[in-house]
């Protein structure tokens, strides 16, 4: 493995920290399979939309997804790039892997 290559491990570990939250984690699945507004993903995991506009306000910051305004309502997407791995999806986060099994 080329050393060049490697993220240092302090970005990997405030990424796997940002991750080390099952809402965030929660929120990121849902998001892998498309855009969603927050009423769609609030449907899902049904927490009070103060902790959810919490949660995507710290993915937002460490840059794991983008809000859109549209209207009244915010759509929010998935940044990093997903990969397809033995048929299964997972998030490339530059220093490693992620699936949901």
């Amino acid at each position: 493995m080329n050393q060049k290559n490697l993220s240092p491990p302090s970005f990997c570990a405030r990424k796997l920290k940002v991750l080390a939250d099952t809402t965030r984690l929660a929120v990121l699945q849902i998001l892998m399979d498309g855009p969603k507004y927050v009423s769609e993903i609030n449907a899902v995991l049904q927490i009070e939309q103060s902790l959810l506009s919490h949660h995507l306000k710290i993915l937002r910051d460490e840059g794991f997804v983008e809000a859109t305004r549209d209207g009244k309502s915010v759509l929010y997407h998935f940044i990093p790039p997903i990969r397809e791995v033995n048929d299964d999806k997972v998030i490339d986060l530059g220093c490693c892997l992620l699936s949901f099994d």
